[in-house]
């Protein structure tokens, strides 16, 4: 086993796609630049030709059009949107096409596309460049939708996206590229549809997807200097998401923070609560917590980034009120918080 980063592990299983795989081709904007991609696809043009990691013009609609043609033709494409913002310009060939096509033609045929979209946040980069619209995508049939937390997840989600038939959302955030973890050598992949269980708790479920999911992990060992057992589950996926283990996990608790880095509002972690709540009600000793973005859009100043986005103080407090502690947050579960 080997230690790579969260950017690495993507670059990875890419390469190992495109070297097995004659029909997997990646297109895009900015597949040659590393300020685009990071270190996630660095060098693939020099390794697979120009041919198979293709540089688009700037028209997300068209390029994603094209490769949902190239997956009803029998290719395995992925496209590529360095901003997850910006992927909105391409919500035709997505919803209307990718995610229907097979269902009108009575599963005949299928579309095995992967759309990998990037969440670019913090840095001071402002409403029209920092959204994280995992939420509308859920709410489409036909499209799965995966968020990976951690580099072995990074690398076998995304395995699991290419060889699915069907199109899948991979979502990946660029806060989480310099993150390292252990992550196999060769190919694998990783059950669309099927959470982790991070750490084992008695007191309170602690729910989250990727960038949420690491401070899910920050936020249980600040509460159990509290006294608190957290069980902290890292969904994955959000389409389909894992209710059973989710549920078994509150059934043994009866208290649930679920957190979302996306907004409050017909977000993810709403419809989550929604589905614990129906469910599960009678085994809860508390009203579902939620810790969300604001209702606002993304501010374009440091100071209001920090107020802004959400991280282990919030998820701290917000399972502080689900145990009805009255007690406020201890210094220390504040200190990674205020270092940041």
């Amino acid at each position: 086993m080997r230690t790579l980063s969260y950017a690495q592990a993507i670059r990875e299983a890419h390469a190992q796609a495109l070297a097995r795989d004659p029909r997997v081709f990646v297109i895009g904007q900015g597949l040659w630049s590393p300020w685009y991609a990071g270190s996630s696809l660095d060098g693939l043009d020099r390794e697979f030709g120009r041919e198979r990691i293709v540089d688009s013009p700037v028209s997300e609609n068209a390029v994603t059009g094209l490769a949902v043609g190239a997956a009803l033709a029998g290719m395995r494409p992925i496209v590529f949107h360095p901003r997850m913002d910006f992927m909105l310009l391409a919500a035709d060939p997505i919803v209307n096409q990718a995610a229907n096509w097979s269902y009108l033609f009575g599963g005949m045929i299928s579309v095995p596309l992967v759309i990998r979209a990037v969440i670019n946040r913090g840095g001071e980069q402002g409403s029209q460049h920092s959204q994280a619209l995992h939420a509308m995508f859920m709410h489409v049939p036909g499209l799965k939708v995966v968020m990976p937390a951690t580099p072995y997840d990074a690398k076998g989600l995304l395995v699991a996206a290419i060889e699915d038939p069907n199109p899948v959302l991979y979502i990946d955030d660029r806060w989480l590229y310099a993150q390292t973890g252990d992550v196999p050598e060769q190919a694998y992949s990783i059950p669309i549809g099927s959470a982790a269980v991070r750490r084992q708790g008695r007191d309170i479920t602690l729910i989250g997807v990727s960038t949420m999911a690491a401070n899910n992990l920050k936020a249980a060992a600040a509460l159990e200097r509290e006294g608190i057992q957290a069980e902290v589950i890292d969904l994955r996926s959000l389409k389909p998401w894992d209710r059973e283990t989710v549920c078994a996990s509150v059934r043994k608790t009866g208290r649930a923070v679920v957190s979302d880095p996306g907004w409050r509002t017909a977000g993810a972690a709403s419809a989550i609560a929604a589905e614990i709540y129906d469910g599960e009600f009678h085994a809860l000793y508390a009203p579902i917590e939620r810790v969300t973005l604001p209702d606002a859009p993304a501010p374009s100043s440091r100071v209001e980034e920090l107020a802004y986005y959400p991280g282990e103080r919030e998820i701290v407090e917000a399972a502080l009120r689900a145990m009805g502690a009255s007690r406020s947050v201890s210094m220390r579960a504040r200190s990674a918080r205020s270092a940041a």
